[in-house]
């Protein structure tokens, strides 16, 4: 959790015109805080302060000016089940995308993705997947959701209501899936072994790292952190 939060925090300094000093410290504390956490309800509590803190800004990475119609690309605070705007709707698909990436990663490497550890087991729920999905998910999800945004791959036109939920139309889903697969095929440096490899494989890569360490042969699990 604490490489989560420090993903997020990078994405504010990389993304935001103008991040607040007293919020990046504030998360830099919290990753901190997180590292030396003695339970997963402590745990949580720092995931969830390190989550307001962050999304409290995600508003400030987004570029494309607002449109006039039904819908608006602003976001004023994370909502889900179903998510009732557009930002919402493209964040919770793209969760969905990376969970089931990331299930496939685990099935890859033999581990039963269904077991987790910071995420309870429960019928259906990926729970290793999402695990390991925890540090990815502002490198990822959220800046295929920015990308997406911000070059107009998907604009306010491309949603629609359905009931209570917001969803993208046809037109919308291809704009974002073809942003997610170029995130996905993005080159990046691994900080442990030095190679450039893809999101893509790196999701593999991370999962072949908890294997080593549950069988004794690496003593801890190393997240994925950005700079």
């Amino acid at each position: 959790m604490a490489g989560k939060i420090r993903n997020q925090r990078v994405m504010l300094m990389r993304n935001h015109e103008e991040p607040s000093k007293l919020v990046l410290e504030q998360m830099r504390e919290m990753a901190e805080r997180a590292e030396a956490a003695s339970s997963i309800e402590e745990l949580l509590g720092i995931e969830g302060n390190g989550a307001r803190l962050y999304f409290g800004g995600f508003d400030g990475m987004i570029k494309q000016e607002s449109e006039t119609g039904d819908f608006s690309l602003d976001f004023a605070s994370r909502n889900r089940r179903p998510p009732k705007d557009p930002v919402n709707a493209l964040l919770s698909l793209a969760y969905s995308l990376l969970s089931k990436d990331l299930t496939v990663a685990c099935a890859a490497v033999g581990f039963d993705p269904m077991m987790g550890f910071y995420h309870q087991p429960r019928f259906g729920r990926p729970a290793l997947a999402l695990d390991l999905m925890e540090p990815f998910r502002p490198l990822i999800a959220e800046s295929a959701v920015l990308n997406a945004i911000n070059t107009r791959m998907v604009t306010a036109k491309d949603f629609v209501r359905a009931g209570r939920a917001v969803a993208l139309n046809p037109a919308g889903r291809r704009g974002f899936f073809q942003a997610y697969e170029s995130r996905m095929d993005t080159l990046v440096t691994h900080p442990i072994f030095g190679y450039r490899v893809s999101y893509r494989r790196l999701l593999e890569v991370q999962a072949r790292l908890l294997a080593k360490v549950l069988e004794g042969e690496l003593d801890d699990y190393a997240a994925f952190v950005t700079r």
